[in-house]
């Protein structure tokens, strides 16, 4: 795809972001709505696959389905000439595999914010019946503030789904697979905290806990090898963090923990004081379950060794006994396995039935040649009214037919009290309250008063009693002081610079300087520059042009001429300055006597003026270098 491409008049290519296996990403920009989105568009060669075609769209169903501020937003799915896309929300950043490549060693308190953000994001999809099953660093997106998001929903399965074509196919990247999807099993929720404790072991070490030259030798090592030591690695490593690792990476998922939430609850508290003595967590080895095979031929090996053991002849006779005691023993190794096989009952495999309502549990469980045994109710942060919050035994036990499988059935929650927010930071309140279950939106707004990142107001009111996951607040945040962009005041008034720092709450302060270019009066030069960013109260500063030129006033004493008997002497004044010149009549007076009159002159710099005065054609008065 080209950069300058619209894909159906809307979203505009800008560049790549990325390749893939299955679709390649983009970013564009919305020509609607004016931002900046990232478009994955199904790849050419795989257009007319009709299983790629069906993941993409079980990605866009899954993430459309979703709403968590940790999560990738799907605004738009489509099509453009046959071509299939998704348009999503851009995050402005990079993945976290090469986050950690760049910035490892990271701090264990930047490892648990990072991984608290994940695990409420898988918390948001289980809640939602949606199992990732592809949970790994490259599909975890981070910007610059350590903000994450969890991308790439493209064979994320709902709980419920029909489970064939996962029991028949290994989904999911290798160094973070579970080892029941290792084995083929069905991924769970459980499956999804495997490859979280994965995660978190790589946050940890820079590393993945298992290598190997092909994928299988990779595989048999999740279910076969035990976990290697994080503080073997980094002693620093406190053991209840260690702890978080091993128990998420549990090889049965019965031992890990219940939920994205559990494990977000145990990591906060890991880096304590008072978990410093915590002992090491070790996961039950539990027999994989193979069947052993008794071999006929070293049987019967071993049947000649022991007979050539034998130095003396044997009679007849008891050699004949002999014969019929092995026949018997082998008989009897046959009947015994026979028997064993007869009197073990068909097993039955416990289906997940976390998270389903009371009556499709109950329909699954039966269906599976189980029965339903007793039925406790409790409250639940998380888990709706009628759904239910866990089973004993736990899904993907072998137990036998007609098992009666236990159920704990959530009765909603029980109905908290909202804080008072209104002055903390809007970061820490978000993330305990989604932990809780409570849906946090943010509304940014500027603020002369209030610290950037501070709350200003809450949509719920402090001290009402809410359910948390019905609830939806949403905070008012400041981001500081309005910023004002400063325009270009060069040859504006000063009468408009000051209208402008008025509408903007800013300070004004003048100084002149002499300019022959720019008119009395006007903008010269100021500080900031244009373009800058400034914020309410702040400071301009504008330098306005005065005249390069002086004035002062010249007086000429002008003699009366009384001769013939006149009493009135007409004259005319003359003079050149930087407005005038001296063959242009400056002014024309008549006179009854000697008068004394004020003239002004207006001289540039280093400048001198002239005058001259006639009366009766005749110049009576004259100076040339008149100065001010």
């Amino acid at each position: 795809m080209t950069p300058g491409y619209t894909l159906n008049g809307r979203y505009r290519i800008k560049r790549s972001l990325g390749e893939g296996g299955m679709a390649n990403v983009y970013l564009a920009h919305d020509l609607i709505l004016d931002r900046d989105v990232s478009v994955k568009l199904l790849r050419l060669d795989l257009r007319d696959d009709p299983n790629t075609k069906r993941r993409f769209q079980r990605e866009a169903m899954a993430a459309t389905q979703l709403n968590d501020d940790h999560i990738v937003g799907v605004y738009d799915v489509g099509e453009d000439n046959g071509l299939q896309y998704l348009v999503m929300e851009y995050v402005a950043g990079t993945d976290l595999k090469t986050y950690i490549n760049k910035h490892f060693p990271i701090p264990f308190q930047q490892i648990i914010d990072i991984m608290e953000q994940i695990l409420s994001a898988v918390q948001e999809a289980h809640l939602h019946g949606i199992i990732h099953r592809d949970l790994k660093p490259q599909n975890v997106l981070i910007n610059e503030q350590q903000q994450v998001k969890i991308t790439d929903f493209g064979i994320a399965v709902a709980v419920s789904q029909n489970a064939l074509t996962q029991t028949n196919t290994v989904m999911g990247s290798v160094h973070y697979l579970s080892p029941e999807q290792a084995r083929g099993s069905m991924a769970t929720k459980q499956s999804d905290i495997y490859s979280l404790g994965i995660i978190l072991y790589e946050l940890l070490t820079g590393k993945v806990p298992f290598e190997g030259e092909t994928a299988v030798s990779i595989a048999l090592k999740h279910f076969r090898d035990e976990m290697p030591s994080v503080r073997e690695f980094d002693p620093r490593i406190p053991q209840a963090l260690e702890n978080v690792v091993l128990k998420a990476t549990a090889k049965q998922p019965k031992e890990r923990y219940s939920s994205a939430e559990a494990m977000a609850l145990d990591l906060k508290t890991s880096l304590s004081a008072s978990r410093a003595k915590e002992s090491k967590f070790i996961p039950q080895q539990i027999d994989q379950g193979e069947t052993k095979v008794l071999d006929a031929k070293g049987i019967e090996a071993a049947s000649k060794k022991e007979s050539s053991q034998e130095k003396q002849p044997v009679p007849a006779k008891k050699k004949k006994h002999k014969k019929w005691l092995w026949i018997s023993i082998i008989a009897l190794i046959f009947i015994g396995g026979a028997l064993a096989v007869w009197m073990t009952p068909t097993r039955a495999v416990v289906p997940e039935v976390t998270g389903l309502t009371e009556t499709k549990a109950k329909s699954k469980i039966t269906s599976d040649d189980l029965k339903v045994g007793t039925i406790k109710r409790k409250s639940s942060d998380t888990i709706k009214t009628g759904y239910i919050i866990s089973a004993t035994p736990q899904a993907e036990h072998k137990v036998a037919k007609n098992t009666k499988v236990n159920l704990v059935v959530s009765t909603g929650q029980q109905k908290v009290k909202m804080g008072n927010y209104v002055g903390d930071q809007y970061t820490q309140v978000a993330k305990r309250l989604r932990l809780k279950g409570i849906t946090v939106k943010k509304v940014s707004a500027s603020s002369d008063d209030v610290d950037s990142g501070q709350i200003m107001s809450q949509s719920i009111k402090a001290g009402k009693r809410i359910k948390t996951y019905q609830a939806t607040v949403t905070f008012k945040v400041s981001v500081g002081k309005k910023q004002v962009s400063i325009p270009d005041f060069t040859n504006k008034t000063t009468a408009e610079v000051q209208k402008f720092a008025d509408d903007n709450d800013l300070q004004l302060t003048t100084s002149e300087q002499a300019s022959s270019t720019v008119t009395e009066g006007n903008v010269i030069s100021q500080s900031p520059d244009a373009g800058s960013k400034v914020s309410h109260g702040d400071t301009i500063t504008v330098t306005t042009a005065k005249s390069a030129q002086n004035t002062s006033t010249v007086q000429i004493s002008i003699p009366f001429d009384s001769s013939n008997n006149q009493t009135e002497n007409r004259v005319q004044v003359y003079i050149e300055d930087a407005n005038h010149k001296l063959t242009q009549e400056y002014q024309d007076l008549t006179i009854s006597q000697a008068t004394t009159i004020n003239v002004p002159f207006t001289l540039d710099d280093g400048k001198s003026g002239s005058y001259k005065v006639i009366r009766g054609g005749k110049t009576i008065m004259s100076a040339t270098n008149v100065q001010n």
